[in-house]
């Protein structure tokens, strides 16, 4: 599979995204609000967190835990750029900022 920038990311989860709200408005009538993008997300999150235990040997979840949290991790990343798109923050400014203060932090 050929490597991923974070720009291509950006752009394909926000492509996808619209399809999503396409289905939204067909079946709902309205588009999902950011908070519930944000619930979304969250419970995507708490997937992650479980699925993590089981990888780990420490929750019973059956036979395809490894899949199903390489998904989940990929969809919480997704969620993650489309929320920032939402609340106009640029995902990419976002990050960079946090790595640098971060590094920045920890060199002390």
């Amino acid at each position: 599979m050929k490597e991923l920038t974070l720009n291509d990311a950006v752009n394909r989860s926000l492509k996808l995204r619209e399809l999503y709200r396409e289905l939204e408005l067909k079946y709902h009538g309205s588009e999902w609000s950011v908070e519930e993008d944000a619930l979304a997300f969250l419970t995507d999150a708490g997937l992650v967190g479980r699925l993590t235990m089981s990888q780990q040997g420490r929750w019973p979840k059956g036979d395809n835990a490894a899949s199903e949290l390489d998904h989940k991790l990929g969809e919480c990343i997704w969620w993650l750029i489309v929320l920032a798109d939402r609340m106009d923050i640029d995902i990419q400014t976002a990050l960079a900022g946090f790595l640098s203060r971060t590094e920045n932090l920890l060199k002390k």
